[in-house]
């Protein structure tokens, strides 16, 4: 009987592995697409494509091997695992000193705030207020006890001196003063003030005129606002800290020199 021919053994590798190195190849690509959107440093990069290629490689050797099969040097997994193990806050300093830095004191309030110290303790009425600032300006804090009665919107005698020593201090800048009025949650429901609303704004109102009419501050520089017992300072779920957010805030205004020049 006649012998079968052998079949010719095919040379080179299998069919399939055309598919596969496609498949690696894109797979190489798209991440390396990835991280040349990223922040990446260069150095980093370099270290995760090289990373790639012998994953993809299907080698446990953390050598590379050239074109012409000699060896080039390891590859320094070091900077591999340091991008796995970086801090995102690292990554967004700069985005967070940017946020960091709209919350700032300006110059010019901070000067103001210490002048006002400065002021009220020299007239001795630093024990009698409260003074603290923000981006926005100083606010001097009042208690109700200090400026009215209970129920009340006419300023106390001891009221308007605290106030007339306080009014010096206004003449010594041009900002804008806000007046703002404050209650606790016991409901007020009188002729004259309905609801808390109208207490606190009528507070408020007596301040101003008060500064205006009596102390001579411009009313171009003045305005009033109530709050009723909505913005509380604390809690009122007891007498001294329902006693806390009957106040009046007076507010010396910063105002940015810049911004008023662009609208004037």
């Amino acid at each position: 009987m006649a012998r079968k021919p052998k079949k010719a053994k095919s040379s080179g590798a299998p069919a399939w592995m055309a598919t596969y190195s496609d498949l690696m190849s894109l797979l190489l690509t798209f991440f390396v697409l990835l991280f040349s959107m990223s922040s990446v440093s260069e150095e980093q990069f370099k270290a995760v494509a090289e990373s790639l290629r012998v994953a993809l490689a299907g080698s446990s050797n953390d050598s590379i091997l050239e074109d012409n099969g000699s060896t080039i040097s390891d590859l320094n997994t070091t900077e591999v695992e340091d991008i796995d193990q970086a801090n995102p806050e690292d990554l967004t300093v700069e985005d967070s000193e940017s946020v960091e830095s709209t919350n700032v004191i300006p110059q010019e309030v901070q000067e103001l705030y210490e002048t006002a110290n400065k002021y009220m303790a020299e007239n001795g009425i630093e024990s009698d207020l409260t003074i603290s600032r923000d981006t926005e300006g100083v606010y001097i804090d009042i208690q109700e006890s200090i400026l009215f009665t209970s129920g009340n919107a006419d300023i106390t005698a001891s009221g308007e001196e605290t106030l007339s020593k306080l009014s010096g201090l206004f003449d010594l800048f041009d900002n804008k003063i806000v007046v703002e009025g404050y209650t606790d949650n016991v409901p007020m429901n009188t002729s004259e003030f309905p609801s808390n609303w109208e207490l606190s704004t009528g507070r408020a109102v007596s301040v101003l005129r008060y500064l205006s009419e009596e102390r001579g501050i411009s009313p171009s520089r003045l305005s009033a606002k109530g709050y009723g017992e909505h913005s509380p300072l604390v809690p009122n779920d007891s007498d001294a800290n329902r006693a806390l957010n009957r106040r009046v805030n007076v507010i010396i205004m910063y105002e940015d020199r810049e911004e008023v020049e662009d609208g004037e």
